[in-house]
């Protein structure tokens, strides 16, 4: 199987994690730093699914306050410094307009809720909200004529498929046990606790593990992993809503991003993206498909396209579009009429029959709020497993987040400084991807030449044996798409001399039964 690591407490664990998205992964992190032994089991790549199809905003969710979401809101508020200051490299502020539309939402109740947004949450680091003249300041300059005030106020950017694998690592590094390309084929009760049999999905070998609880994290297929596979039956329900977004070459210049009100009362972002790109998203519609089969539909490319031409001077026509994508949103089932609609707050469901071992499924949630999930799913597996220990998770960075003060410009400014022989924008990029753990890819190099291969584009073989190394990073889909998002702008050629580098390494590892032994795994 690939990428197993900390195998030492065998094949018994307190807790198998099914699915390594960022709420599987933030579990893996809290529980094992609470002394539990954890084993989580990913049947493709960390943050292949949902959690690397986001809008990548750490955010309050200022539209959730028209369904009155206070709690939800108010906690995402929180949520955002405290993660701003855990990973400062991979999170960083961004300040959106909002144009005043006079055919929706009237000005006062913009007003009220950003003064709302402004409030609910503990800000400390974000400035606050405030008006804005289009026909003066410069954010008013790509945009249609006929807009003449807007909305400015404070989110966060994040990088949502790296988040999820610092939370990986983390819990590695604290000992649990990763497993990715790892399938839970089945799981039953039996004497107290789990057995669940694991399969890989590149060599078919398989492993039995035994648990005393386990974690039903399986995103869109939650509901599969309940029915299917543990034949438990829960009174929850998912609804699966899906997103996708559109990357089209940049349209306008600056930091700022834009929301756009549309006329269904949805709204859609416009966010600078990988430098190059305007990133646009997204659309919700309901899902009944496959959820590794997801993709974008004709319909809702021209549907982004319309809604933020109506906005913009120059348009945005299906013909710019050079990459999509599009992720299935697991959201707990309130039986709301429009998908839009449906809650993103996050229900726990503990099925614990008499003498039988828990199960805990996640239903729901949202990026910004996967910490506090993981905080409170643990505090109850836990309390049903007997065990002690408080939440810790608030108070410690992420790898490479150990960035003092959280001041990204001057540790950029202190990495140059110690290798003046970094070119600007591959320090800027290493900086941003790996925080402090840039050094440990950099290793000790005094020259372009000491990080090994270049394929182009800044990208050394150094970078690629970190990834694999230390990331998990399997294939160059892995690396390219959700370790980085180099994949946008490395030609054909380059993108392929990485998958074979990734190949040749894979090819060249122990035979499954070495890996199998190294596991503490039982044949």
């Amino acid at each position: 199987m690939a990428n197993a690591s900390n195998a030492g407490s065998g094949d018994a664990v307190d807790l198998l994690i099914v699915g390594g998205g960022v709420n599987g992964a933030g579990i893996a992190r809290d529980a094992v730093g609470r002394g539990l032994s954890v084993l989580l089991c990913e049947q493709g790549d960390l943050a292949g699914a949902t959690s690397s199809a986001s809008t990548k905003l750490i955010h309050g969710g200022l539209r959730y306050l028209e369904y009155y979401e206070f709690r939800l809101v108010r906690e995402a508020l929180q949520e955002r410094e405290v993660l701003l200051r855990a990973a400062p490299h991979i999170i960083w502020p961004l300040r959106f307009i909002l144009p005043h539309d006079h055919n929706q939402r009237p000005a006062w109740m913009v007003r009220i809720g950003l003064f709302l947004y402004d409030h609910l949450g503990k800000r400390k680091l974000l400035p606050a909200s405030h008006g804005v003249d289009l026909t003066s300041h410069p954010v008013g300059r790509p945009l249609a004529g006929g807009f003449t005030r807007a909305f400015e106020y404070s989110d966060c950017w994040v990088e949502d498929s790296r988040l999820v694998v610092l939370n990986a690592i983390d819990a590695r590094e604290r000992g649990a046990q990763i497993l990715t390309r790892t399938r839970c084929e089945n799981a039953v009760r039996r004497d107290g606790e789990w057995v669940a049999t694991l399969v890989s999905t590149e060599t078919g070998e398989t492993r039995t593990v035994r648990a005393r609880a386990l974690v039903n994290a399986a995103g869109p297929w939650v509901r599969e992993m309940l029915t299917r596979r543990t034949g438990v039956t829960v009174d929850k329900s998912v609804r699966l809503v899906k997103g996708s977004h559109i990357v089209v070459p940049r349209k306008f210049e600056g930091d700022h991003a834009y929301i756009f009100q549309n006329d269904d009362r949805r709204i859609v972002f416009a966010i600078p993206y990988e430098r190059d790109f305007t990133l646009i998203g997204t659309t919700d519609l309901d899902y009944a498909g496959d959820p590794g089969a997801v993709a974008i539909s004709p319909e809702e490319i021209a549907y982004l396209c319309r809604a933020v031409s109506r906005y913009l001077k120059t348009p945005v026509v299906e013909s710019d579009v050079v990459w999509t994508y599009s992720g299935v949103r697991p959201l707990f089932d309130d039986e709301s009429g429009n998908a839009s609609a449906v809650t993103r707050d996050y229900v726990l469901e503990m099925d614990t029959p008499a003498g039988g071992a828990p199960m805990l499924s996640i239903f729901g949630g949202k990026i910004t709020t996967f910490r506090r999930l993981a905080e409170e799913a643990t505090d109850k597996l836990l309390a049903a497993l007997g065990r002690g220990g408080g939440s810790w998770t608030a108070d410690f960075p992420l790898p490479g987040g150990d960035i003092a003060g959280a001041d990204f410009a001057g540790f950029l400014a202190d990495l140059r400084r110690r290798h003046p022989w970094l070119p600007e924008a591959l320090a800027l990029r290493l900086a941003r991807a790996y925080g402090t753990r840039v050094e440990r890819l950099l290793h000790g190099a005094t020259g372009l030449a000491d990080l090994g291969h270049h394929f182009g584009g800044g990208v050394h073989e150094a970078e690629l044996d970190y990834a694999a190394r230390e990331e998990f990073a399997v294939t160059g889909d892995d690396f390219l798409w959700r370790r980085s998002k180099l994949g946008l702008h490395l030609d054909g050629t380059i993108r392929e001399a990485i998958g074979d580098w990734f190949d040749r390494r894979r090819n060249a590892a122990a035979p499954p039964e070495a890996g199998l032994r190294s596991m503490g795994g039982q044949r």
